[in-house]
């Protein structure tokens, strides 16, 4: 016997053979189906008797294999049932001939046969036979499976009759000798007299009525058979039926402890064992029980007795292996009792007990095995080992199964059974074929043994004729063992990888193999790997902004807590969180990741763009070459959203080695993501522009913290004007409908007076809707007015230079420095240089905000910002300032000390004044005569105190607003005729508050009159020698408050210009009326008028002085505010004297 059956276990042995063939031409569907419903025909009922017959059919058997009958009886084949086909009487004889020719195969053991034929009518048919049975068709066999009962009915009553046969004891009878095939020639020559053997005949014998007890469903008495005869041949050392017995033993008590059967598949119904009333029905006279007391002893107690325990039984199994091993041709014996403990132990949960038992069974040498042999003996090995939870070890027979299957000495490998059986051994190397299980946690399973199995895979999908399947598992291997290759296998496995998907490129569709398995995707997540991914705000100009009004009604299912500790989101719930930021329908967004290159050469990625979901995007693919081992390398992707929503970027998808690969975020491990999910907001115009001045280079540095997108620069110098000219231009697809301009002055140390820029937009908006490809221009004027004045060094540099300065020294807040004397500071120390460093920087931001089409709508607008940029030279400075009151009240003279700290000739120039010509370094003083002003009459605004936080505050504003109104009246202005430049000077911030006073109108204004006619100390009254002239003193109260009562005397007097006056003048003039005038209380803003007369007696020059008399009324305000004008009159001759 060279064939083991592998399925065997211990209960097969109380089962009797039943083969089933067909016979002839038989279809082998249909023989299959009739196959079925015989073979479900397990067990048998016997009629009177509590006791069951199980049945073991096979469509396959050698005969060799039934030779051994004789040592187990369930290897005999008992019965035979041959299914055939018969269309015609007249092919009858022939089936009929082949039909005994199959029985003589076996007729050497057969106790019943039968013939099922199908197809034949007519006469021959109606013949009753009982070892035939005729059916029309394969359709019409209701009663298949009653004929088969009925004849295990028949091979139950021919095996009781051997049964009893064999167990009644007839002394004197002469017991034959039974062998196994190989023992027969051993047997020549023996002494068949000796005590010897006759006991070796009676132990077999013994054994051999165990077996048919154990068939016939009479357990106890096989127990007894079977201890029996193992005393019997232990005496004798007859090894190879000690341990058949010891195995017989051993499957009788499994059947006791075990009736659930140890194959693993459940049975048609429980074996039940025999009672104790089987063994006292229907026994021949004089016969014994099998265990040689009467049929009334209790069997439970006989069988308890006998009965072996569960670990005896594994004892037993090991002692009946080691005596099979002592003779080579019953290796097929000893592999099968070895199977069966396995399957033992595996019950009784004894994993290691059970791996010595197939650890024997692989060292079990059958002699030349067939190619299928191998296969069929390893794959049970590897199913052994699964069932006893060696995973591993299972594995391991399972893929040494799988390469027998393609052995070179097969002459047709077997592909497809390799890859399969390769499939199956992935569990125990735990290995599965979905790269998500790789995600999670440390690498299980060993890697090498992993990548080797893989590569396996690889090549046997290949043989198959498979190319798609060779794609995926090189890149299974590829994604999921990069880590554990080396650089040269990573080389390796991309070559291979580009030479299959050059014939057949992979993909994300799922494969499903013929039996139903399928193969999920592998996505290449480490080709290249991301650390973490950004969504990219839109540039500045672009990013859309909300109308203020409507920025609550976006606030909904918003928390009531200022702060809470608790996170109300999860972990898996970050990315998709909002983010606080839009993108816009139609515009061009951007993603960043930050991915790095893991293989030791450059990486190609083809085909990269985003996978999102909430909107219609058009991603924008994109190619990249990664450098070797480059560390995270920031890659940008882009993509347009074609409709308005909330849009989820969801992953990722590549293009490498031909494979193309979708990842999603949520199956990426250590990714930093702050959020996936951003509103698109509908489409909105775009603008641009273009400017006349050229674009800065300098790093602006805006209110915001981002930098502007395009800034202009310029150099002026201070005073200066220019024109910046910006055309817009709607490079959009929709239509702007708005425009607004402003602008802001960046945070700077320096104090501008003035509008630093100014525009008209009327002119521009004048022109909306502006049409896409349109384009409007707009004129900015920059103009720049710093502070004038000077500092206290450069007076020093002025004075040393022997400059004679007088007036007062200008008290200015800003630091301003000229350039220094080479002999005391030199240029080239960086102490001098930042002292001395007089170019001044401006920046401001002008922002145009527009909008239109839906977005506009929707309350959304943009901010187009342009940055300028101006570096300021100063064009001349004012040194000093002082004041000398002019001939009138109401004039005086203004000082100024300029210095012109450029390199050209300068020339100066103010209202009605000369001009004056400065040299580079060159100081002057011009002197300007300018009438008092009226600073009570400036409009001041009505929140002007709630402005400020100071009074100092107030009045220095104050201070500036009077200075800029004594800018507008002087007028002066500077030019450069080398360089045709020209522009204001401002003494705004010039101005302290003495020369201020000295510049003002007194509150309290005083005009005097003579003959209706006002004078003033330049101006010369004259009247006639007789004749009475009228004065009017007339008072203007331009205080807040109220003045009065005063008093004023009017006192003649001639001036003799030698410092001699003369107030004695009761001769020369004399009034009429009072000399006194009297003044009432006088109203704020109000004015009063007192009148007098005088009368000239003598020709000749005479002033008049007026005096306050000492009142307490005045004694509270300023003597600037009673200073009245020193009158000049003249008399002369009469006309008639003058011609005489």
């Amino acid at each position: 016997m060279s064939v083991p059956d592998y399925m065997q276990c211990a209960e097969d042995h109380q089962t009797v053979l039943v083969v089933v063939q067909p016979v002839g031409i038989v279809p082998e569907d249909q023989f299959f189906k009739i196959y079925k419903r015989i073979a479900s025909v397990r067990q048998l009922s016997i009629r009177d008797s509590q006791r069951l017959l199980f049945i073991r059919y096979r469509h396959h058997y050698l005969p060799e294999n039934n030779e051994w009958g004789d040592f187990q009886t369930h290897r005999k084949v008992v019965g035979l049932i041959a299914i055939t086909t018969c269309s015609s009487s007249r092919d009858w004889p022939q089936t009929a001939d082949r039909f005994h020719s199959q029985k003589d195969v076996y007729t050497s053991t057969l106790y019943d046969s039968r013939l099922l034929v199908f197809g034949l009518q007519g006469e021959v048919a109606e013949q009753s036979r009982t070892d035939m049975v005729f059916y029309p068709s394969f359709e019409e066999c209701s009663d298949v499976e009653r004929r088969v009962e009925d004849f295990v009915e028949s091979i139950f009553i021919v095996l009781e009759s051997k049964r009893l046969d064999r167990a009644t004891d007839k002394s004197g009878d002469k017991i034959s000798l039974l062998c196994v095939p190989f023992e027969k020639k051993d047997f020549v020559g023996l002494d068949t007299d000796s005590r010897h053997y006759k006991k070796r005949c009676q132990g077999r014998m013994r054994k051999h009525v165990g077996d048919l007890c154990l068939q016939a469903g009479m357990l106890q008495d096989a127990l007894v058979h079977y201890h029996m005869a193992v005393e019997l041949l232990r005496a004798v050392n007859d090894f190879l039926w000690l341990g058949g017995a010891l195995e017989g033993l051993c499957s009788a008590s499994v059947i006791f402890h075990y009736p659930g059967g140890t194959a693993g598949k459940a049975a048609g119904s429980k074996p039940s064992v025999s009672q104790p009333a089987d063994a006292g029905k229907r026994h021949r006279p004089g016969a014994l029980t099998a265990s040689g007391i009467s049929a009334d002893t209790s069997a439970e107690i006989g069988r308890a007795k006998n009965c072996l325990s569960p670990e005896d039984i594994i004892e037993k199994y090991k002692e009946a292996i080691s005596y099979y091993g002592k003779y080579k041709n019953a290796g097929v014996i000893e592999l099968e009792a070895c199977v069966k403990a396995v399957r033992v132990l595996a019950i009784q949960k004894r994993a290691r007990e059970a791996s010595e038992f197939l650890q024997n069974a692989v060292y079990i040498n059958l002699g030349q095995l067939s190619e299928e042999e191998k296969i069929q003996r390893y794959s049970i090995l590897s199913e052994l080992y699964e069932l006893i939870g060696f995973h591993r070890k299972s594995a391991f027979f399972k893929r040494v199964a799988a390469m027998q299957c393609v052995a070179p000495t097969i002459p047709e490998p077997g592909w497809r059974a390799c890859y399969k059986l390769l499939l199956e051994t992935l569990p125990g190397y735990s290995l599965s074929l979905d790269p998500k299980d790789f995600t999670k946690g440390t690498h299980r399973g060993w890697a090498a043994v992993q990548m080797r199995l893989l590569h396996e895979l690889v090549y046997a999908s290949r043989r198959m004729g498979n190319p798609a399947l060779s794609v995926r598992h090189l890149s299974f291997l590829l994604q999921t063992m990069l880590d554990f290759l080396s650089d040269q296998e990573k080389k390796e496995v991309t070559q291979s990888l580009e030479n299959y998907t050059s014939k057949c490129p992979g993909g994300m569709e799922v494969i499903t193999l013929p039996d139903g398995l399928t193969l999920p995707p592998v996505p290449f997540t480490k080709l290249p790997i991301v650390r973490s991914v950004k969504l990219l705000n839109l540039p500045i100009s672009l990013q859309p902004h909300k109308v203020k009004g409507l920025l609550e009604g976006n606030l909904s299912n918003a928390s009531p807590f200022i702060y809470s500790p608790i996170l109300m989101q999860s972990r898996g719930e970050e990315r998709c969180k909002k983010i606080d930021f839009q993108w816009v329908q139609g515009d061009v967004c951007e993603v960043q990741l930050m991915v790095y290159n893991p293989m030791p050469y450059e990486l190609r990625v083809e085909n990269m763009g985003l996978l999102t979901s909430g909107v219609e995007f058009e991603s924008l693919p994109a190619a990249l070459f990664l450098p070797a081992e480059s560390g995270l390398y920031p890659v940008t992707l882009v993509g347009v959203p074609r409709t308005a929503g909330n849009i989820t970027v969801n992953g990722y998808h590549t293009s490498v080695f031909g494979v193309s690969s979708d990842c999603l975020l949520e199956d990426l491990a250590n990714v930093k993501s702050s959020g996936c999910l951003v509103e698109v907001i509908p489409s909105l115009p775009r603008l641009q522009l273009s400017t006349s001045l050229p674009r800065s280079t300098h790093s602006s540095q805006p209110m915001s913290k981002e930098e502007l997108p395009s800034s202009v620069s310029v150099q002026l110098f201070n005073g200066e004007s220019q024109q910046l000219t910006i055309t817009l231009e709607n490079i959009g697809s929709i239509d702007i409908e708005t425009l607004e301009l402003t602008s802001k002055i960046n945070s700077s140390k320096e104090k501008v007076f003035g509008e630093f820029l100014s525009w008209d937009l009327e002119e521009a908006v004048c022109q909306l809707p502006l049409k896409p490809g349109q384009s409007i221009t707009l004129s900015v004027r920059i103009r720049v007015k710093l502070d004038f004045s000077g500092q206290e060094n450069l007076l020093q540099d002025l004075n040393d230079d022997g400059i004679s300065v007088t007036g007062w020294p200008i008290s200015s807040p800003l630091r301003q420095v000229l350039k220094p004397r080479p002999e005391s500071k030199p240029l080239g120390s960086e102490s001098g240089k930042a002292e001395y460093s007089h170019v001044k920087t401006l920046e401001a931001v002008l922002k145009f905000k527009y909008s239109g089409g839906p977005g506009k709508v929707e309350g959304y607008y943009r901010e187009l910002s342009l940055g300028v940029h101006v570096n300021v030279e100063p064009s001349l400075f004012f040194t000093r300032v002082s004041t000398l009151p002019a001939t009138s009240t109401r004039q005086c003279h203004l000082l100024l000390d300029i210095f012109n700290p450029t390199e050209h000739e300068l020339t100066v120039s103010a209202k009605n004044n000369q001009d004056l010509v400065l040299h580079a370094s060159e100081c002057q003083r011009m002197a300007i005569q300018v009438d008092r002003f009226d600073f009570e009459s400036l409009p001041q605004a009505e929140q002007q105190t709630l402005h400020f936080s100071s009074p100092k505050q107030l009045q220095e504003e104050r201070q500036l607003a009077h200075g800029c109104q004594i800018s507008s009246k002087l007028g002066i202005c500077w030019s450069i005729p080398s360089l045709k430049r020209h522009g204001e000077a401002s003494v705004e911030g010039v101005l302290n508050q003495l020369v201020l006073e000295h510049l003002q109108l007194a509150p309290l204004q005083w005009d005097v009159l003579l003959s209706g006619k006002p004078c003033d100390s330049d101006v010369v009254a004259e009247c006639t020698v007789g004749d009475a002239v009228t004065l009017e003193v007339k008072l203007t109260n331009l205080s807040k408050n109220s003045v009065g009562p005063l008093a004023l005397t009017v006192v003649p007097f001639q001036d003799y210009q030698n410092g001699v006056q003369n107030y004695d003048m009761d001769e020369a003039v004399t009034f009429i009326g009072s000399n006194i005038f009297y003044i009432d209380t006088v109203k704020a803003k109000d004015s009063c008028v007192c009148e007098g007369a005088l009368l000239f007696l003598y020709t000749g020059d005479f002033y008049l002085n007026i005096r306050f008399q000492d009142d307490s009324s005045r004694r509270g305000l300023p003597l600037a505010w009673f200073t009245l004008p020193s009158v000049h009159i003249r008399a002369l001759d009469t006309p008639l004297q003058a011609g005489a």
